[in-house]
């Protein structure tokens, strides 16, 4: 596994190395290990994190706090899958699903809140360019 400096990871994800500082300081992004030196050692995991992270940001539009929730989401989703594949009977086993199925709604629920802000801005932007043509219609047809 090769190690990374943070420059190289700055290069790779796009982000500044304040940026990824900052993600580990707000415990967005777990610190990685350090030389004796005390740089920063990364790896290809920390590159791909860095992406998926920036990825949620720009495409679901999650500010930290939300990226967050959304992440540690993920994080208790994947140990519920674990505690779900190790345990045995069939109550145990309903029982674990349950814990899935609401961690699932939960990160769909922010989702959801996403979409609704994002069409209620659509629908202002909408309806302002609707009211923009009409003035411009309204001011061509007095200019005639």
């Amino acid at each position: 596994m090769s190690e990374l400096k943070i420059d190289d990871v700055a290069k790779q994800s796009g982000l500044t190395k304040r940026t990824i500082r900052y993600y580990e300081q707000i415990g967005l992004m777990p610190a990685p290990p350090r030389s004796e030196g005390g740089f920063r050692l990364y790896t290809e995991e920390h590159v791909e994190f860095l992406k998926k992270i920036t990825n949620a940001k720009e495409v679901m539009g999650f500010s930290l706090q939300e990226l967050q929730e959304f992440l540690a989401l993920s994080d208790t989703l994947e140990i519920q899958k674990m505690d779900y594949r190790q345990v045995k009977g069939t109550s145990q086993q309903k029982e674990k699903l349950e814990q899935v199925l609401h961690t699932v709604e939960e990160q769909l629920k922010l989702i959801e809140q996403k979409k609704k802000n994002i069409l209620k801005v659509e629908s202002d932007l909408l309806s302002l360019r609707d009211r923009a043509k009409a003035a411009i219609i309204k001011f061509e047809q007095e200019e005639s």
